[in-house]
């Protein structure tokens, strides 16, 4: 039984995308039972519009921006009192094409934290790391002037992954291997076909053990792929039809098996084996839901998926039949759960308490914590950290 590796520098630590092992389970979750009258505002800070989600490194908290339509820019707060440590900034604006400026030209990238390093990706495709405690720069790649790649038509999307002492992140160039300590590219895979339809990638990679062998899942824009870490190659592939390459979602590993959702495509639930050298993949099912931006999460043997159109619906990992489908909840989704329930943060900024429940779609409580919000919740300790699109909002739970 294969399973996602946690990459984060501390266990339970939302250092990255979508938490300590970047598939939304937080084990150490004490939420109350219940939410309004339950989260109090610690503090507030204004901030130009951002997709990324905030992280964190012991009692620092770190956020992202787009500045003016001219230069990105990350801050450093201290997580209990709001007083700022540091903030830095680079030129770093990119214009969308024109039907996609409803979805916003800001930066769009998680950062990952680990000692010593806060790695940045910016929307031009200039990766960037950060001493943690003073902001300085350690190192910074511009891969379009450093590679010769292109910039990627809608800017960088791909939350950076930390493994050991490299970095590993979907560029204008393809899947890349950068050495943690220096900024040094070690060996990019999986280029695009040099069109707008292919190239770059809108999904974050994952790193899991499946049929044995420790290995980077990744979605590009057309298939669905095992990566070997140490030298790039590809162990298996599966191509995924999705509306413009619009694969978007982070592949959620089950066992030895992975599920994606693509926009106007299908869900599907790969499994895939090992003889030897020889990888096969075989596809379990597919059925008609359409997932769109909002990454999944596995509880038990159900997969809880927000949609294309808007509504929530919950899947058997055993054949793909759908327990139930909720009435619209929103056009985004984050998600975070304890194994029990779910915490779920919309696009209007409704905080939800859900029960998995493979049979109804219960909804304990909501409380409303935002007014736009679009970049993934964060949950540590007693905190709750909320990316609005014009702050970052900080709560923690009462009793």
């Amino acid at each position: 039984m294969g399973s996602v590796v946690a990459t984060a520098a501390e266990p339970e630590l939302w250092n990255q995308w979508r938490g300590p092992s970047r598939d939304g389970r937080l084990d150490s979750a004490n939420w109350p039972d219940q939410l309004e009258g339950r989260l109090e505002l610690v503090w507030e800070k204004s901030h130009a519009p951002s997709y990324s989600g905030p992280v964190l490194s012991g009692d620092v908290v770190f956020t992202t921006e787009t500045v003016g339509r001219r230069s990105e820019q990350v801050t450093a707060y201290r997580a209990a009192s709001g007083e700022q440590v540091w903030q830095v900034d680079w030129e770093g604006y990119m214009a969308v094409p024109f039907f996609a400026v409803a979805n916003g030209d800001w930066i769009r990238s998680t950062p990952v934290c680990v000692p010593g390093h806060l790695i940045v990706l910016g929307m031009r495709d200039v990766l960037v790391s950060l001493d943690p405690a003073t902001g300085d720069t350690n190192w910074r790649i511009d891969f379009p002037k450093a590679k010769g790649s292109p910039l990627q038509p809608f800017g960088a999307v791909c939350s950076p992954v930390v493994d050991d002492d490299a970095v590993y992140v979907q560029s204008g160039g393809g899947l890349t291997k950068v050495a943690l300590q220096t900024g040094k590219v070690i060996w990019q895979s999986l280029g695009g076909g040099g069109d707008m339809m292919s190239d770059g990638a809108f999904s974050s990679p994952i790193i899991a053990t499946i049929a044995g062998v420790r290995q980077l899942v990744v979605q590009t824009r057309e298939k669905l792929c095992g990566v070997d870490m140490a030298d790039g190659q590809t162990l298996w592939s599966e191509p995924i039809e999705a509306f413009r390459g619009m694969n978007i979602l982070t592949p959620l590993v089950v066992g030895d098996a992975v599920f994606t959702a693509a926009h106007s495509g299908r869900s599907q639930l790969f499994d895939i084996s090992r003889n030897g050298d020889s990888w096969s993949v075989v596809e379990r099912w597919n059925q008609k839901t359409q997932g769109y931006m909002s990454s999944p999460v596995l509880i038990g043997d159900q997969i809880y998926l927000h949609l294309k159109n808007e509504r929530f619906c919950c899947l058997s990992v055993a054949d793909g039949s759908i327990g139930w489908t909720s009435e619209p909840v929103g056009k985004y989704w984050s998600m975070v759960h304890d194994g029990r329930r779910i915490l779920s943060l919309a696009d209007d900024g409704v905080l939800r308490l859900i029960d998995a429940n493979a049979e109804i779609f219960r909804v304990v409580d909501t409380a409303r914590v935002a007014k736009n919000s679009w970049a993934h919740l964060a949950i540590q300790d007693d905190l709750l950290l909320v990316r609005d699109l014009d702050s970052l909002r900080v709560f923690r739970w009462t009793r």
